[in-house]
């Protein structure tokens, strides 16, 4: 059974959200420094030193600018990734229990569509502008995959509320015979939260792409809200295919960050190794071999609790 909290419960995932986040960075900054031959201690720190540079960095500006669009993409980014982890339950605890839960994730995931494509049609600048039709191009790729992904999660448990899908894997989870729509699901986090491999949208050979001309605070919110949907994506894992905070010893809200944070690491280390992908490669990819291998796994569970 999943308990609901009051206002003060948001604060706590807030904060879990922003220490997973600062982690990933971290993490993420340490494996890049291997790659190039430097100390992991200067690296530890590097995320630091940027934040520090983004917050006395002055704002950027452009001529016939829509300077509402701009400036909110970010913060639409950050409260979509916050509002997606709101069904996601630490143990027997979330912030919200609604029946549609896995519907409700999902939709605060589309609206990062939207303030990616803030950020590349505000500033009127044609890097920005490709930036955001890449990431649309991406969405089209990837969205389907994750909705089938999705849908067979709720079909084996047979309801659309989160803690119906953490109560159905008591005897098995989910990852151990989902394991198509478990591997779909993990690429489409990725590429949601426009991680590498899945980065074309703000890749240098755009100078930064959809956030070519973000700037001070405005970039420090929007990187912000692509790490907490990178987390918020790791973390809806783990209610969805291994079992919520299922596990011996230690109490189930500590699972589940055991969990996120093991999920997490595997993105990161995966995006830091890996390549950016071309985009027409991607979606080639996606229609011809995802999206089948999601119908076929959702086929196989259909069959298997009908």
């Amino acid at each position: 059974m999943v308990e609901t909290t009051a206002w003060w419960g948001a604060l706590v995932l807030v904060g879990v959200l922003a220490i997973l986040a600062a982690a990933a960075t971290a993490f993420d900054a340490v494996l890049a420094a291997r790659v190039a031959g430097r100390t992991v201690r200067t690296a530890a720190v590097e995320p630091l030193r940027d934040v520090a540079g983004l917050l006395l960095q002055q704002r950027r500006r452009t001529l016939a600018a829509d300077g509402l669009l701009w400036r909110s993409a970010g913060v639409v980014l950050l409260v979509a990734a916050v509002f997606a982890s709101a069904v996601t339950p630490l143990g027997r605890w979330a912030v919200a229990d609604l029946d549609v839960g896995v519907v409700w994730f999902n939709a605060m995931e589309i609206l990062a569509w939207a303030a990616v494509w803030l950020a590349g049609w505000g500033p009127n600048s044609a890097f920005s502008l490709v930036g955001g039709y890449r990431f649309v191009a991406q969405g089209l790729a990837y969205e389907l995959p994750h909705m089938f992904a999705l849908t067979t999660v709720a079909v084996g448990a047979g309801s659309l509320r989160v803690a119906d899908v953490v109560g159905a894997q008591g005897k098995l989870w989910f990852v151990v015979w989902m394991p198509v729509a478990f591997a779909v699901y993990l690429v489409s986090v990725l590429a949601m939260s426009f991680a590498r491999p899945f980065d074309q949208a703000v890749g240098s050979d755009l100078a930064g792409g959809a956030v070519a001309e973000l700037s001070g605070v405005d970039r420090l919110v929007f990187e912000a809200g692509r790490k907490v949907l990178l987390v918020s994506g790791a973390a809806m894992a783990v209610p969805l295919f291994l079992g919520g905070g299922a596990g011996p010893l230690l109490p189930d809200w500590s699972w589940s960050l055991v969990k996120t944070a093991a999920v997490l690491a595997v993105l990161v280390w995966v995006g830091r190794g890996t390549p950016t992908i071309r985009l027409e490669r991607f979606m080639e990819v996606a229609w011809m071999v995802l999206i089948p291998a999601t119908l076929i796994q959702a086929l196989v569970v259909s069959v298997v609790v009908s």
